[in-house]
């Protein structure tokens, strides 16, 4: 699974994040000094699918890029999308969680869920790096 230093404005958010989620995290990302799992991303919309609090944590930073694996969304069969229980919906489709992205009106904190066939890459991309742009 190839992993890409994708810009920061391109990422488009389709849920809310938990902001005490992101505090613990922005205090482990600045002890670890790096990103240590990418986000992944529609490769065709740069929506996220995974990794909203570890993009919070990098527009707190100043980051200009980030590590995400890219993946195509609607195409890709086995990127499998459900709904995390007690979140108010039944269900959710690839298109609305698009469609959240694109429109920047981002669905509550833990609605969709996404899962891979592949595990993420583990990785080790020092926030000196992510503070460059991509190129």
């Amino acid at each position: 699974m190839q992993v890409d230093l994708i810009p920061l404005e391109i990422l488009r958010p389709h849920e809310l994040t938990i902001p005490k989620k992101v505090d613990e995290l922005e205090k482990m990302t600045n002890r670890w000094k790096a990103y240590v799992l990418p986000l992944v991303v529609d490769m065709n919309t740069g929506v996220i699918l995974d990794g909203h609090h570890r993009h919070q944590v990098a527009l707190r930073l100043g980051l200009k890029c980030l590590p995400c694996v890219q993946v195509d969304y609607q195409g890709d069969d086995s990127v499998e999308l459900d709904v995390w229980p007690n979140c108010g919906r039944e269900s959710i489709t690839k298109e609305e969680v698009v469609q959240a992205g694109l429109r920047g009106e981002p669905f509550q904190p833990k609605t969709s869920r996404h899962r891979l066939s592949d595990h993420l890459p583990p990785i080790s991309v020092p926030l000196t790096r992510l503070l460059r742009d991509a190129v």
